[in-house]
């Protein structure tokens, strides 16, 4: 991505500042992510401080993920969303096809000690010139400690063995981090993972390991049903964000496990929709709510703060739980490459679950 030059001018850098209660102007932003306990702490830290700091309304909605309707609404000109919560996996190809707007820089807010935002971000959540990070996640899988039985699962070969682990398994209905799982199960490297996926070899060497499990399969949309399947025993196993985990651990006493073998770790990033009318408010909302005290609220849920300055506000007994503790023994996802191929694998995964 070309690098961006900072071309705001003082007036808006000003407005930026958002010390606006005195002259609160009552806009309405629509934002959007993926619910669940991840969206009751966005709520908490991040929506509700920026409403009553600004004085502005926010509606704040779901959605399952993907580019398809962001690309639907820049592509007919009727922009319903204004900011949107966007894995990076996904930012690399909206912002390629011109989806959403590049974020300056010079909007974002130093941190609580002081330090600059862009030494203040780790590298990764300012990589993508339309996004700005706001939380380190990871794909895993647990059980159920009532219903698994006394043989556990530890690693992401377990997944896949239906002979010592018999039972469903459920899985995001998308291309992605699947077919990760299936060629690290297959015995590739992690290092060469993405190398091996770019082949048409590669690719069916996956399929054709999900091939293995495919009949025990429990496909679903969206993160939030991930712990309620855990929950009632419709899989033994089941893939899922962190945090909905930690969550169900946490507040509700779920006898929940996780495997972080195999890991996938990413980030969460805000992205504003081309086209938007309100991209000024846009503008400031990103700024606000990738604060230092904001992006430190998702220690709620088990999400690492992609800010330096917000490790000091982290309970010392949450950053075992967090993601970037068990990066060793995952892998990264690569957003690049699910740009450059995740349309193609996306038809292929389709034609492949009608088969």
């Amino acid at each position: 991505m070309k690098k961006f030059a900072l071309t705001l001018g003082p007036a808006i850098l000003l407005g930026l500042a958002l010390s606006v209660n005195a002259q609160a102007q009552d806009k309405t932003l629509t934002v959007v992510s993926f619910g669940g306990a991840y969206g009751a702490a966005q709520q908490k830290h991040q929506i509700d401080p920026y409403m009553k700091e600004t004085g502005n309304k926010v509606l704040f909605e779901n959605y399952t993920g993907g580019v398809a309707e962001m690309k639907a609404q820049v592509e007919s000109g009727k922009i319903q969303w204004d900011v949107v919560d966007i894995e990076t996996i996904d930012l690399e190809r909206a912002c390629a096809e011109g989806l959403l707007e590049v974020i300056p820089r010079n909007i974002l807010l130093k941190g609580a000690d002081g330090t600059p935002a862009e030494k203040d971000f780790i590298p990764e959540a300012l990589e993508n010139e339309c996004g700005v990070g706001e939380i380190v996640w990871a794909t895993v899988y647990a059980y159920n400690d009532k219903t698994i039985g006394d043989k556990k699962p530890s690693t992401i070969n377990d997944l896949f063995d239906l002979k010592g682990f018999p039972g469903k398994r459920a899985l995001r209905k998308r291309a992605q981090v699947n077919l990760e799982w299936a060629l690290l199960a297959d015995g590739v490297a992690p290092e060469k993972v993405y190398e091996e996926l770019a082949t048409s070899e590669g690719q069916d060497r996956a399929f054709a390991k999900l091939d293995t499990i495919k009949n025990d399969i429990v496909w679903f949309d969206s993160w939030s049903q991930a712990p309620q399947l855990l929950n009632d025993g419709g899989a033994i196993m089941v893939q899922s964000a962190n945090g909905r985990f930690f969550d169900a651990i946490k507040k509700e006493g779920k006898p929940f496990t996780l495997v972080w073998d195999g890991n996938l770790y990413d980030l969460d990033a805000w992205g504003i929709l081309k086209g938007t009318p309100n991209l000024d408010e846009a503008l400031k909302f990103v700024a606000f709510t990738t604060s230092t005290k904001a992006l430190a609220g998702f220690q709620d849920v088990a999400y690492g703060p992609p800010r330096k300055s917000s490790m000091a506000l982290v309970a010392k007994d949450v950053i075992d739980h967090l993601p970037s503790s068990h990066v060793d023994e995952g892998i990264k996802a690569d957003g690049i490459f699910w740009a450059d191929y995740g349309e193609s694998l996306g038809e292929k995964f389709n034609e492949w679950l009608l088969k």
